[in-house]
């Protein structure tokens, strides 16, 4: 059976990973993945043509499910992953003490230890040849920085950022990999950040050109991927409206 190329697009079932897919599927097909599958299903409605792309169930949290998942997502459908974008997070904010071991691990899996697994298995020749040419991790500035209660999604982040640096000297010349790293972008995994007054009014203050969109970021998950980026590799893109370099006020 003939491999069909795609782009692995994890957390595709809502915020920057939905738009970020719609983005890449005018480019070609998209393994759209997910847990919920009337979500993703969403997701594939509001792609370019539709029909082009399929969907990869999966809870990332559960890191010893991803290799015989994957495994059967890529051969019962007959395709190989040129290019990977993990969007997939969580984020778990709280003081320490407050924070039971078992959402620890989530946010650790999910946000990193799954994006470890999945390019391990990218890799190997019996499961994808040598399709592989491009990997974009969307990060976040909290892997540059502290804040009170994001002690463990930060850790998560930096975790994903270092990872990323080694993975793109081990891996090249055959495959760039990059991150990108946005600031305040409203998703539903931040909404509640922007449901406080008090915080929009900062961030509009904080925030030189404003608050982002989250096009904005996929846009960037996209030049990262193209030919025009094809000397670049093991960076981090910082994409926050100038939001890292104000130190006005």
């Amino acid at each position: 059976m003939t491999q069909e190329l795609c782009t692995l697009v994890t957390g595709a079932s809502s915020g920057l990973g939905r738009e970020t897919a719609i983005r890449l599927s005018r480019l070609g097909p998209v393994l759209l993945h997910g847990r919920d599958q009337a979500r993703l299903e969403e997701t594939r409605a509001l792609c370019a043509q539709p029909e082009r792309h399929r969907l990869w169930l999966n809870d990332l949290a559960d890191v010893d499910a991803i290799e015989a998942s994957l495994l059967q997502a890529l051969a019962g459908q007959g395709l190989q992953v040129a290019r990977f974008v993990h969007c997939a997070g969580v984020l778990q904010v709280g003081p320490l003490r407050l924070l039971d071991r078992a959402a620890i691990e989530r946010t650790m899996n999910v946000n990193f230890l799954s994006a470890v697994e999945i390019t391990r298995l990218l890799v190997r020749k019996k499961v994808n040849e040598k399709a592989l040419s491009g990997v974009v991790f969307v990060s976040s500035t909290a892997s540059q920085f502290g804040a009170k209660g994001f002690g463990i999604y930060c850790a998560s982040k930096s975790a994903l950022d270092g990872y990323m640096r080694a993975l793109a000297v081990e891996l090249a010349p055959a495959v760039r990999v990059n991150a990108v790293l946005p600031g305040a972008v409203r998703t539903a995994m931040t909404e509640h950040m922007f449901s406080d007054p008090d915080v929009v009014e900062r961030m509009r203050r904080d925030y030189p050109l404003g608050v982002g969109e989250q096009a904005d970021i996929a846009s960037a998950v996209e030049f990262l991927l193209s030919d025009q980026a094809r000397w670049i590799t093991g960076q981090q893109l910082v994409v926050d409206g100038g939001r890292t370099v104000n130190i006005s006020g």
